[in-house]
């Protein structure tokens, strides 16, 4: 083992909507995790792989944390809160243009146990309505983040991951802290995602996209069929690279998926007016389907209901762990 790499696996926490799916996605390059301005897009441990000089960071991008007793949110948050125990490291993402809530506060009491291992990002501080003396006040006051010693620096790093500033300060914060270690994950990998998982997911993105605000948090997204239809192609069984090991040339993946709704009456506004909504759907997923992988990808996209799915405790399991 060369002992000068480290390695580490980082679990990025925040509120709703700070930023963690887009910083994650611009820390490794390439597009990990569905962003939305919908709160709650991100609804599992999505694991995005950054390799440098130093060595290997892991980030596993949570679910965001807010109060509610809703059973399908206190699963949420019981994504982050495992992530939390488990990491080598924590990345606490905070909202500069927001001012720190009880919700902020919840977190930073959470974090409290694990001080000595968190690091705090402030990002968005390109926006208009930043305030960061605010948050950082706020962090000096509930969660300290200071090594030992008066004159030491505080483990905070300003950020806009849109605009990509900050992020070589905050990979070194990061690397600094980081034990060291052989990597977790062959050189060429940024994300251990299978490749039905990071389907579902971009469709979910578009479909989010499409839909009114009350809808987004009622679907999710099921594959059920996946093959190559060129006669003699293996089938795929993970794309965590950067898309180099699968299939090439004018092979194609036929993908067969529904996109579901906990009631009939919300077929209709996911299909929309003659087919419009779905078919906008389809199309922006397949884009950026066949951008992330070296194969086409044909998608066969449809609509059903499961009753009430977010009260099914299986389902909830199944979706949520994997």
């Amino acid at each position: 083992m060369d002992e000068q790499k480290k390695s580490a696996f980082v679990a990025v926490v925040g509120r709703p909507s700070v930023g963690k799916s887009t910083l994650v996605n611009r820390l490794c390059g390439h597009k990990v995790a569905i962003v939305s301005p919908v709160p709650q897009t991100t609804r599992n441990a999505i694991r995005g792989i950054y390799n440098g000089d130093e060595g290997q960071l892991v980030f596993v991008d949570t679910p965001g944390r807010h109060r509610s007793e809703k059973k399908f949110n206190k699963k949420l948050s019981s994504i982050s809160g495992r992530s939390m125990e488990e990491a080598d490291l924590i990345l606490y993402v905070l909202d500069a243009s927001r001012p720190p809530a009880q919700e902020e506060e919840d977190i930073s009491a959470e974090l409290a146990p694990f001080a000595g291992k968190t690091v705090a990002a402030i990002n968005k501080i390109d926006h208009g309505a930043a305030d960061t003396a605010g948050v950082q006040r706020f962090l000096r006051e509930h969660l300290p983040l200071r090594e030992a010693g008066e004159d030491s620096p505080e483990r905070c790093v300003e950020i806009s991951a849109l605009e990509k500033r900050g992020l070589d300060a905050l990979l070194a914060l990061l690397f600094r802290l980081a034990p060291q270690g052989e990597p977790f994950y062959p050189a060429d990998f940024y994300t251990d995602q299978d490749v039905s998982f990071r389907i579902a997911e971009i469709i979910r993105e578009k479909a989010i996209a499409g839909l009114r605000e009350e809808l987004p948090h009622s679907i999710y997204v099921d594959v059920a069929d996946m093959e190559f239809r060129d006669p003699g192609a293996r089938a795929p069984n993970t794309a965590g690279t950067d898309g180099t090991e699968g299939p090439t040339g004018d092979r194609r993946l036929w993908v067969r998926a529904f996109i579901v709704t906990e009631r009939e009456s919300q077929k209709g506004m996911v299909v929309g007016k003659g087919g419009s909504r779905i078919k906008g759907i389809r199309l922006a997923a397949q884009k950026d389907l066949d951008a992330i992988f070296d194969w086409k990808i044909d998608l066969d996209l449809r609509v059903k209901t499961s009753k009430d799915w977010r009260h099914n405790d299986a389902l909830l399991k199944r979706l949520i762990d994997r």
